[in-house]
């Protein structure tokens, strides 16, 4: 049997096995009774991790069921309550269960019968239930009391084998019965029916799959021990819900999933286009992805139409606003007609019979749960004892081992049981040859038992059996059943004994049997797989030139066109203005925050008009005591000079800064102490039918009132952000005060204060920043003006 060796970078903890770099033992330990609360402590941890573990959240690979599941099928099973047996009360089941085997929460061991029993929520159901045992759409279950239950034919798979000798029984919590600790799984149910559950340090999420799939790859692995993960794929390409819908992923993500064991698969609804009179249509959805109910897709249509303001916020954001006005263009309408005759059955009426089928479509599967991940974890509690989470081609070998260990057990059980029966009826046959006889000693010997042991040379328990016997049992037609039996049972004894002894023919037996119950128990897959791209929103936005608007404390608004006077701009007292970007309305507004991270923000979504606009923190989401330092608009393809006050600095695309996320990323790497300085655009604005220009040289501006001037060519790109290459030599009590890209021919202007803190310039023509060019990261030359204090720089 396949067993896992934990290795150095194992990601599954072993709870099972002693740490080597545990602390050992107090030296005075066999004298002392005091321990150390740390070691207490750990002891105790662990001991509540490894029964949460293996007595509540992971299934077993052998029989696929969590303890308490395992308890609900055994006990129903003594209750005679088979697929064919009148039901009984749930309540009367969990009694039972908490009584003899599982004492819990009574409500936690009726959902699990629940569960069992739900045909949504299971592949094949191991529960018959009869009465409300809730629905789809997230209702719950009636009270135990009202409910009754029965096993479904396909549970004798788990059950039939169990008084065969095929596992282990163990005495219960209070010792006063015995429990099998796993049940003799017929088929691998871990992967027929899946599991889901959340232990200490670990989790499970094992899908459903197809029985007839999954019986097949069983058989190749019997066949084949060496076989391929690719070769398995081909009979089980993957899940199987119970809800069915489309397996979306392609056929490389499945198979890294299954490789590893872990991953996430994307699933879709499934749906048909229903033509109405006059040309009208609709789109109704059928199957919906595991996890998804009709109710829970018309809460989030019925949220993305009428948004409710955020939590912490006063309005409604600019990006739910035009959620709602995408998905109100193209959807009408939406109603639930699920029922008795459709399981799933919800209409979706497009604005007008003109919308496209595809874009209404993609607009709801991007938008709601009709589309969405389903992660794929194999962990499970191994064969050895030890949870793991495994590949699959590691859970079908451990499974098909303890099959054949189940048959072996239960092939040398029966074996047991035949030679036992066999030595009985020897001496039947003894005793109908010698039945005169026999009649002769029991009659005038005091101890008849001794006697014909000793003349018939019987076992006791030979002789026990010929006392026992019933003077019918003597007939002459009785003498011919006992031959025929014993004939049999002989023949029974070979086979078995041929089994037992012969690996290959024990193989063939296990290989029949799973093809006996995929063909008896299988059925037609339900879960379409094809692969497809995911579908994404595209929000129609004009593309129109405009003005981004941003004041120093962080206000963003847009107006239309370019050549704004900055001069006709109001804004909330205190505040000011930042800076104005001509773009166009496509275009994304990047924010550096004071930690170095990007941030993007679609120009599209900032309000417009002539108000105050709205906060960048309503847009993104900085990081805990972080500001928003700077902004740049313009073309994504942009390259931009990031500098800090360190001195180092880089080249990046402007579009290098985006995310998606509105926690932003990591870009620029800053030390402590160090202050992120203002974006420098390398590309200038074309002129009329005119090159676009481009930077040729950047003046650096130390806070000592050094000025360096070197080219563009020295600058290193980094698209993925960095700290870059050092830009000018520092001090140690030095930094950089200001950086700027100047075009070709450009001059430079200084801008700081002089005697008297008054407000003062300096400017540097084309030529005469000549006499402040060098090489990168070199310290510079003096400005040579004691008096003026310069503190940052302009291209004119």
């Amino acid at each position: 049997m396949t067993t896992h060796t934990p290795g150095p970078n194992d990601p599954t903890p072993d709870l099972f096995t002693t740490r080597p770099d545990a602390p050992p033992p107090p030296a005075n330990a066999a004298d002392d009774d005091s321990l150390a609360l740390a070691d207490y402590a750990r002891q105790a941890y662990l001991d509540y991790a490894i029964s949460v573990v293996k007595g509540r959240a992971l299934p077993d690979v052998c029989d696929g069921l969590k303890p308490v599941q395992r308890r609900l099928l055994y006990a129903m099973d003594r209750m005679n309550l088979a697929a064919g047996a009148k039901p009984v009360k749930s309540a009367r089941v969990v009694g039972d269960v908490l009584g003899k085997y599982h004492p819990h929460s009574d409500q936690a061991a009726y959902d699990a019968l629940v569960r069992l029993a739900q045909d949504f929520a299971q592949r094949y159901p191991l529960i018959d239930g009869q009465g409300n045992f809730g629905s789809r759409d997230g209702d719950g279950a009636a009270a135990m009391r009202y409910t009754e239950a029965r096993l479904t034919p396909i549970a004798r798979l788990l059950l039939d084998e169990v008084d065969m000798g095929t596992v282990d029984f163990v005495p219960n919590y209070d010792g006063s019965t015995i429990e099998p600790r796993l049940l003799p799984a017929r088929l691998p149910f871990v992967l027929l029916n899946g599991a889901s559950g959340i232990a200490v340090g670990l989790a499970t999420e094992i899908p459903a799959h197809n029985l007839r799939e999954v019986a097949a790859a069983c058989v190749a692995v019997l066949r084949k021990p060496g076989i391929a993960l690719d070769e398995i794929l081909d009979l089980m390409p993957g899940p199987d819900f119970a809800t069915a819908g489309q397996l979306i992923s392609s056929a490389a993500d499945i198979r890294e999933a299954y490789a590893s064991g872990r991953g996430s698969l994307k699933v879709r609804a499934r749906w048909s286009v229903e033509e109405l009179a006059r040309g009208q249509w609709q789109l109704v959805v059928t199957e919906l992805p595991p996890g998804t109910s009709t109710q829970r897709v018309l809460q989030e249509i019925e949220e993305l139409t009428d948004p409710k303001p955020k939590a912490g916020k006063k309005a409604v954001s600019a990006e739910q606003q035009q959620l709602k006005q995408t998905v109100l263009a193209v959807l009408d309408g939406v109603r639930d007609e699920s029922g008795r005759d459709a399981a799933v059955r919800l209409v979706l009426e497009p604005k007008s019979s003109r919308v496209p089928v595809e874009e209404m479509v993609s607009v709801l599967l991007s938008t709601t749960s009709l589309e969405q991940s389903v992660p794929l974890n194999l962990v499970v509690v191994g064969a050895d004892g030890k949870p793991r989470q495994k590949p699959l081609l590691d859970i079908l070998r451990e499974w098909t081992a303890f099959r054949q260990a189940t048959v072996r057990r239960r092939s040398a059980h029966r074996l047991q049981q035949v030679q036992e029966r066999l030595h009985i009826l020897e001496g039947r046959r003894i005793v109908l040859l010698n039945i005169d006889e026999v009649i002769r000693i029991i009659r005038e010997s005091d101890e008849p038992k001794p006697a014909l042991i000793e003349h018939f040379a019987l076992s006791d328990r030979q002789a026990e059996d010929i006392l026992e016997i019933r003077l019918r049992q003597l007939a002459r037609l009785e003498a011919i059943k006992i031959e025929q039996e014993i004939d049999k049972l002989t023949t029974e004894q070979k086979e078995l004994q041929t089994l037992l002894g012969d690996d290959k023919a024990l193989t063939r037996r296990v290989i029949k049997e799973i093809e006996q119950d995929a063909k008896q128990f299988g059925d037609d897959r339900r879960t379409l797989i094809q692969a497809e791209s995911r579908a994404t929103l595209e929000v129609r936005v004009p593309d129109e030139p405009v003005t981004v608007i941003v004041s120093q404390k962080g206000w963003l608004r847009t107006q239309k066109g370019h050549g704004l006077a900055a001069t006709n701009l109001s804004f909330k007292p205190g505040d000011a203005l930042y800076a104005t970007f001509e773009c166009r309305s496509t275009g994304m507004l990047w924010v550096l925050g004071s930690d170095g991270r990007a941030y993007s923000i679609p120009i599209a979504g900032l309000p417009g008009g002539r108000g105050d606009g709205q906060p960048v923190t309503s847009f993104i989401e900085l990081t805990s005591g972080t500001l928003p330092a700077h902004y740049w608009a313009g073309p994504a393809d942009t390259p931009l000079l990031l500098a800090s006050s360190g001195g180092y600095g880089f080249i990046a695309p402007a579009e290098s800064l985006g995310s998606r996320q509105k926690g932003g990323k990591t870009f620029v790497a800053l030390e402590p102490g160090e202050t992120l300085l203002a974006p420098q655009a390398l590309r200038g604005v074309a002129a009329e039918g005119g090159a676009t220009p481009m930077a040729d040289r950047i003046a650096v501006l130390g806070s000592s009132g050094r000025l360096l001037v070197f080219g563009t060519d020295e600058l290193r790109e980094l698209p993925r952000g960095g700290r870059g290459v050092m830009l000018m030599a520092l001090d140690a009590k030095e930094s950089v005060r200001a950086v700027q890209a100047l075009m070709p021919k450009a001059a430079l202007e200084l801008t700081g204060t002089g005697r008297g803190g008054a407000a003062k310039t300096m400017v540097f023509e084309h030529r005469a920043l000549q006499a402040y060019a060098g090489k990168r990261a070199r310290r510079g030359k003096d400005l040579g003006a004691p008096s003026f204090k310069p503190t940052g720089l302009r291209a004119v």
